[in-house]
């Protein structure tokens, strides 16, 4: 019931020029309503506001029926409910979050899934990562890029694991999916906002074995002087 209400308030929403537009850029199989992510965001606030009390039996089975639509919008309510009820969530469920990244396809909704249910999992359970090990290894492009960003938010913060990050990375390097070498990236630029000093020190003696696209994004927040030096290097 709950989640046939939520389905129905998001095709309300719908925009059919839009649905057209973001399936193409997305390169989507999916069903696209041509909801914009705010608006979804929105009905999920709603419902959430409605259903405080809402236990997790609950939220998995919202969360299943949703995602079992092969409707685009859907599936992002799913991962919404999925990161707004994120703390009743418990261990076991890292299983069902690995199946819906497998399942998705798309940075949309993996990027979603990886850092926030993922990595908000793996930041109340410490013990999860070892789980994000055998993921930095899978030979799902998804999945590995998902062990880099469900590390993430507490590097972002200036805290969280970026012993096991580098150990990834270092790994990584020379990937040719470019989400992956995007994703390497991205968490040293976040985690360069506040610690600029040892992201300085683990790319440069790596800069060689460095793709482009992630040299760009690492040295965003770098020292004017280390930026230089990075780029030279890597164009050299």
């Amino acid at each position: 019931m709950a989640a046939r209400h939520l389905a129905t308030a998001l095709e309300d929403l719908g925009e059919p020029t839009r649905s057209a537009q973001q399936k193409r850029y997305l390169k989507s199989d999916l069903t696209h309503l041509g909801v914009p992510v705010p608006a979804i965001r929105r009905v999920i606030a709603s419902f959430a506001r409605d259903h405080s009390d809402l236990d997790r039996s609950a939220l998995i089975a919202v969360v299943s029926e949703l995602w079992g639509a092969p409707v685009h919008e859907h599936r992002m309510a799913a991962v919404e409910l999925l990161d707004r009820y994120g703390s009743i969530l418990r261990p076991g469920d890292l299983r069902l979050v690995e199946r819906l990244i497998r399942e998705s396809k798309t940075w949309a909704l993996v990027d979603p899934l990886a850092i926030n249910v993922a990595g908000g999992l793996v930041e109340r359970f410490p013990h999860l990562a070892t789980r994000l090990d055998r993921w930095a290894a899978d030979p799902d492009d998804w999945i590995r890029r998902s062990a880099l960003l469900a590390l993430l938010v507490p590097l972002r913060r200036g805290a969280g694991d970026f012993e096991r990050f580098a150990r990834y990375a270092d790994a990584l390097l020379e990937e040719r999916a470019f989400f992956i070498r995007k994703a390497i990236g991205w968490v040293l630029r976040d985690t360069a906002k506040r610690r600029p000093d040892l992201v300085t020190r683990w790319l440069r003696p790596r800069v060689s074995r460095a793709s482009g696209v992630t040299v760009r994004e690492a040295v965003k927040y770098l020292p004017a002087r280390d930026r230089e030096a990075i780029l030279r290097a890597h164009r050299s």
